[in-house]
């Protein structure tokens, strides 16, 4: 893959001093999102970064779910719009994202901005990093215009692309799940069935972060993507359980510098979903990063 030249204005991720320093020039986006049914806006409720707005994954980042789109299908350009103007991101607002998991659920805020060219970033470690007070409480956003735009094609697959691609070297394929569920040794109760697609390897999104939980500096990721395959890849695309913590790894591969990587949105479960489409299950391949702090989404 090629080196990225045409970034947003922001980088991937931003540290908590920097954000504190610039907090009147962003717009903060909690984005707290737990597969075990606890509540991201009451966990918002309790306590966030000052100003922040609350972006609901399943709503805001998601159409609703079906079988052949997965648990967060794409949402449409113009709901996209709409969310993002409800919550005060308009056309060119900087956003800076975060949640309590390693940007595990913020990377869908971000990476669906950045691909629209929009300036966003993820907070590294979190709210938890965050050096000041929190507020507490619901905060009113001020509604921006935003345009309407379109998905860009190259950078998202569907099930026939994947499907089409699965085995190809030169098609590098990215499972961002937790090694254990790629594996299908411990399936998450949502999925379908348990493995991971043909030819995929394991890419868990937490091995993008440090011991202590921040992005790892661009060349480790670039060295631990590179061992993946991606230079010697046409395309590289991620997925996970439903495309959000994949975009964790999209996020990874432009803060080591390559351009171009594609989501695929529904991901295992719009997949595994799918029983007429083959399932692998035990080890195929992958580096580093065992997911144990996995959202499953």
């Amino acid at each position: 893959m090629a080196t990225d030249q045409n970034a947003p204005a922001l980088p991937v991720v931003v540290s908590p001093e920097w954000a504190a320093a610039h907090a009147g020039e962003v717009l903060f986006a909690d984005v707290r999102w737990y597969l075990d049914g606890r509540s991201g806006r009451n966990a918002y409720l309790e306590g966030h970064l000052p100003g922040a707005v609350f972006a609901d994954v399943d709503t805001d980042l998601a159409a609703p779910a079906t079988e052949a789109g997965g648990r967060h299908p794409l949402p449409d350009p113009g709901d996209f719009a709409a969310s993002m103007a409800a919550l005060g991101i308009g056309d060119g607002t900087p956003v800076v994202a975060y949640d309590d998991s390693g940007g595990s659920t913020a990377a869908r805020l971000v990476w669906l901005l950045r691909v629209l060219g929009s300036p966003a970033a993820v907070l590294d470690g979190g709210i938890d990093a965050w050096p000041g007070p929190l507020e507490r409480g619901e905060v009113e956003p001020v509604r921006r215009e935003r345009t309407p735009m379109p998905w860009p094609a190259d950078r998202f697959a569907d099930t026939a692309d994947v499907r089409a691609e699965a085995g190809d070297p030169r098609r590098l394929l990215l499972d961002a799940r937790a090694r254990e569920r790629y594996t299908g040794a411990a399936p998450a109760p949502v999925d379908a069935r348990p493995g991971h697609i043909p030819g995929a390897r394991s890419a868990a999104w937490a091995g993008n972060l440090t011991e202590d939980g921040r992005f790892a500096p661009p060349e480790r990721l670039r060295e631990r993507f590179r061992a993946l395959g991606a230079d010697s890849a046409e395309t590289v695309t991620a997925y996970c359980g439903s495309g959000v913590t994949a975009c964790h790894d999209l996020l990874a591969l432009e803060h080591a510098g390559y351009a171009g990587a594609r989501l695929y949105p529904g991901s295992w479960s719009a997949w595994g979903a799918d029983t007429a489409l083959p399932a692998e299950t035990g080890e195929t391949g992958g580096v580093g990063g065992t997911g144990e702090c996995d959202g499953g989404a």
